[in-house]
C-alpha cells in the first residue's frame, strides 16, 4: 500500500471553502482506495453506486441523504446523474449539517452535470495514477515501464503488470464505456487507441488518422473526444503568439499513462523499449505528465512553428512562463530551436527535463532537471 498524503490534504483543503469536493481520475487509478480511506479516518458514510445494495439505500435519494451528517462519500456518481440536483439543495442548507464527497471517472458528462447542478458549490481535485513523489526516484524506471495505475504499478512481476493493463484496456472498452452511455463498438475504438499510440507526442491528424482506419475525420475526432473525456488520452492545445511567424494550430495527443502505452505498442518488456523508435515520446508524455501534476493543466500548451522552432510544454508559474523540454538523454543541451523559442514567447526559465540523477545550469536561463528534481524547481519559481 502506498500513501498519498498529497491528495487527503488536497481534498480538505478544498473542504475548507466547499461544500462539495469532486475527486476526479479515470478508471482503476486508486479513487475507492483512497475515498474508503478517508471515510474512515472522518467516519463518513459511504455509498458505492456500483453496489446493488447501495443503489437501493439511494433509490429515494432526498430521503437517504437529507438527514446525515458529518461527512458523505458517493462513489461513482456519474452512474446516477440524477443525484446532482439533490447535493445542490442539501449544499445550500445553512447551518451545513453535511459535506459530500463525490468520485466520479467520465469526465466529459460528469462535468456537465456538475457544473450545471453544483457552480459555485464544488472544487474539482483531479487524481490519476501514482506518481514519482509518491512511489520515490528509484522507483522511476518501473514507474515509467509500468504507469501509474496501482495494479499495474504494484504487480509482482512485469508479466504480470502487462497482463493486467491488456485486461485493463479489453474491459475499459468492451464494459467500462458502454455503461458510460458510449455506443462505439469496442473493436473499433480498440483499432483507434493502438492507433493513437503510435501518435503519441505528435501533432493530431484526424484526415490522416481516418484514412488509415477508413473512416472520417469527424469519426476519429468523435473517438478521441470519447478517450479523452474517460481521462486515458489528453489533447494538449498549441500556444498562439503574434511572432510573425506560421504556427501549428493543432493539438498534440497524448496518452496518459506510460504503461498504457506501451501495452497498446506491444512493447514486451523495459528493454523492449530502449530500443523502440517511440521511446523518446515515450519519455516526453511521461515526463509531462509528472509536471503537470505539480502545475496543472488548465494553462498548459505546446508551440512550434512551420519553420520548425517547437517547445514541448509552456505553462505560467507565479506569473511567469515558463518552458519545458522533455529529453532522453544523457547530456542535454541547449537547441537552436529552444534559443527561439525562450525569446520568442519571452520565457523567463527552460527546464530541459531528462531521466538522470543529477540536475545543473546549462546557462542563465536554462536548466537540465532531473525528473525526481522538477517538482522542487516549479516550486521554486518566483
Amino acid at each position: 500500500m502506498i500513501n498519498r498524503p498529497d491528495l487527503f490534504l488536497r481534498i480538505d483543503s478544498r473542504f475548507g471553502s466547499n461544500p462539495v469536493v469532486l475527486l476526479q481520475g479515470p478508471r482503476q487509478c486508486g479513487k475507492t482506495t483512497l475515498a474508503r480511506r478517508f471515510a474512515a479516518q472522518h467516519k463518513a458514510e459511504y455509498f458505492d453506486l456500483e453496489s446493488p445494495a447501495d443503489i437501493s439505500r439511494l433509490a429515494q435519494p432526498m430521503t437517504s441523504l437529507e438527514p446525515l451528517t458529518g461527512w458523505v462519500v458517493i462513489d461513482e456518481a456519474q452512474l446516477q446523474p440524477g443525484l446532482f440536483p439533490i447535493l445542490r439543495v442539501l449544499a445550500d442548507r445553512h447551518p451545513l449539517p453535511a459535506r459530500f464527497l463525490v468520485l466520479g471517472s467520465a469526465s466529459s458528462d460528469l462535468v456537465r452535470s456538475v457544473s450545471e447542478s453544483l457552480a459555485g458549490r464544488v472544487a474539482l481535485v483531479p487524481m490519476a495514477g501514482f506518481d514519482l513523489s509518491e512511489v520515490g526516484p528509484k522507483a522511476l524506471r518501473t514507474l515509467w515501464w509500468r504507469g501509474g495505475f496501482p495494479r499495474s504499478f504494484l504487480a509482482e512481476t512485469d508479466g504480470e503488470s502487462l497482463q493486467w493493463r491488456e485486461d485493463f484496456i479489453q474491459t475499459f472498452l468492451e464494459r467500462d464505456l458502454r455503461r458510460f452511455g458510449v455506443q462505439v463498438a469496442p473493436m473499433a475504438l480498440r483499432r483507434f487507441w493502438s492507433m493513437t499510440a503510435h501518435y503519441h507526442g505528435q501533432i493530431w491528424n484526424a484526415s490522416e488518422i481516418g484514412r488509415s482506419l477508413g473512416e472520417s475525420h469527424t469519426t476519429v475526432k468523435r473517438h478521441l473526444d470519447i478517450l479523452c473525456g474517460a481521462l486515458v488520452m489528453r489533447q494538449l492545445p498549441p500556444w498562439f503568439e503574434n511572432v510573425g511567424k506560421r504556427q501549428v494550430r493543432s493539438p498534440k495527443v497524448y496518452l496518459r499513462d506510460s504503461g498504457l502505452l506501451h501495452a497498446l505498442l506491444g512493447i514486451p518488456s523495459f528493454a523492449a523499449l530502449e530500443a523502440h523508435p517511440k521511446l523518446g515520446a515515450s519519455w516526453e508524455g511521461f515526463a509531462l505528465e509528472e509536471v503537470l501534476r505539480v502545475t496543472g493543466d488548465r494553462d498548459a500548451y505546446f508551440w512550434n512553428t512551420q519553420g520548425g522552432a517547437e517547445l514541448d510544454l509552456l505553462v505560467p508559474v507565479n506569473g511567469q512562463r515558463i518552458g519545458f523540454e522533455f529529453k532522453y538523454a544523457d547530456a542535454p543541451a541547449v537547441s537552436k530551436s529552444l534559443q527561439v523559442a525562450r525569446e520568442d514567447l519571452r520565457l523567463a526559465r527552460v527546464f530541459i527535463v531528462h531521466p538522470g540523477p543529477k540536475s545543473y545550469p546549462l546557462n542563465e536561463w536554462a536548466e537540465a532537471v532531473s525528473l525526481q528534481d522538477v517538482r522542487t524547481r516549479i516550486q521554486d519559481v518566483q
